[in-house]
């Protein structure tokens, strides 16, 4: 057991980003608007998406190497295909993480003045925007993957430990009686917020190349972690997702639901609103507890992130160019830095907006992780002993069912 908690690694980074937006903002808005109502929408895509997430670790130990590289295998328009998605998708996915993220430090550490540039305005939000960014960027250049690991340890026992002491006061401070009915939305409006929650919920599917790129680095530099201990600490990872994005959502519908507060969009209103709430609510103590946990959750995201996309990048390049490119991990990561800050310069405002588009984009492109996945963990690309059980076949066509399905029945309520 004890070799098994000093393995903890790729499984942790998991939960680091995952733990993000859908926990802070989307399930805290789920339980604000829907009190316990969508209970079952969150446990529901949890296992349903699952086998997709754990077929990253099993195949990247079985075998020695990523997902992108099973990929490729099972033909190079796969490849592309991915290439093309998260072209599509890293600036908006880093923005939307760090928007909240900025906004949250504003809040608890203080805003900046204000800078005029020309005609352009830059807001405190913008200001700690560059700040996170490129303090992410040191950690990561300077540290590189063992500081990111040893980081995420500290993280999410500090993310998992303030979570839970806030649902439980929060639990004792209440004396309205518990409504657990269970609510399908039925409106368009409503229909478009389950989506954009189930999206990000626990995390996009593409999060599953992320892990098995940090599973393959991690065996790399220790020859122990095997695919038993690599399913440990994914398993590990992917509860504290469940038991904090659950512990989110009861603090939305303890503190908030009924209270007729409308959320702003603005990420820095939406991070002060946030905050107050659970103060008046929960009473002074809460600003400390509610300000560790909010922030080490977007700050663990925006960092995982902010390593997962240009290393997922520059190995499908590699993969592409089928040799050495100088598309690497720090062009890509670079690029990525300075693409975010653009962004933002344009979208800080709409926060709200750009999540929104973010995570049902995410929702809408699972099928093709989650078949992609399914089809390489089946193949004879992986040795027949880590090939899925008869229940985790099941499980994985169960949820490729789920995932259409749901697609298909948003894209038909637009």
């Amino acid at each position: 057991m004890i070799t098994k908690l000093k393995n903890l690694g790729p499984g942790l980074l998991f939960a680091g980003a995952a733990i993000g937006v859908s926990h802070l903002v989307q399930s805290t808005r789920a339980g604000a608007s829907f009190g316990f109502g969508l209970i079952w929408a969150l446990l529901l895509v949890n296992i349903f998406k699952y086998p997709f997430f754990q077929f990253g670790p099993r195949y990247a130990t079985a075998t020695g190497e990523s997902l992108l590289d099973g990929y490729k295998k099972l033909g190079t328009p796969v490849l592309i295909a991915f290439f093309i998605l998260n072209v599509a998708t890293i600036f908006t996915l880093q923005a939307g993480v760090t928007i909240v993220t900025a906004g949250l430090a504003s809040t608890l550490f203080g805003e900046f003045s204000s800078i005029q540039i020309g005609s352009k305005i830059i807001s405190s939000t913008e200001i700690w925007t560059a700040i996170i960014l490129f303090l992410c960027f040191a950690l990561l250049i300077i540290g590189k993957y063992k500081l990111l690991d040893k980081l995420m340890k500290v993280i999410v026992i500090t993310l998992t430990i303030s979570t839970l002491t806030a649902v439980i006061m929060a639990i004792s401070n209440n004396n309205h009686p518990y409504n657990f009915s269970q609510i399908l939305p039925k409106a368009p409006i409503e229909i478009g917020f389950l989506i954009a929650f189930m999206g990000w919920m626990p995390a996009p599917l593409d999060v599953s190349i992320w892990q098995s790129l940090w599973t393959v680095k991690k065996v790399e530099d220790n020859i122990e972690y095997t695919p038993k201990s690599a399913l440990f600490d994914f398993n590990i990872g992917y509860l504290s997702t469940i038991i904090i994005g659950l512990g989110f959502l009861i603090l939305g519908a303890l503190v908030m639901f009924n209270s007729g507060e409308t959320f702003s969009d603005s990420a820095n209103v939406f991070s002060s609103q946030l905050i107050n709430m659970y103060t008046q609510n929960l009473g002074s103590w809460a600003y400390i507890i509610i300000g560790i946990a909010a922030f080490t959750t977007m700050f663990s995201t925006t960092l995982t992130t902010l390593d997962a996309s240009p290393r997922a990048m520059s190995r499908a390049s590699q993969l592409l160019y089928k040799k050495e490119t100088p598309l690497n991990y720090k062009f890509w990561i670079v690029i990525l830095t300075i693409g975010t800050i653009g962004v933002f310069l344009f979208l800080a405002s709409e926060m709200g907006l750009l999540i929104k588009i973010v995570t049902i984009i995410s929702f809408i492109t699972a099928p093709f992780y989650a078949i992609t996945n399914y089809i390489l963990i089946c193949s004879k690309h992986t040795p027949k002993a880590w090939r899925p059980t008869l229940g985790l076949h099941i499980l994985s066509l169960l949820g490729i069912v789920f995932l259409i399905g749901f697609s298909i029945w948003f894209l038909t309520t637009l």
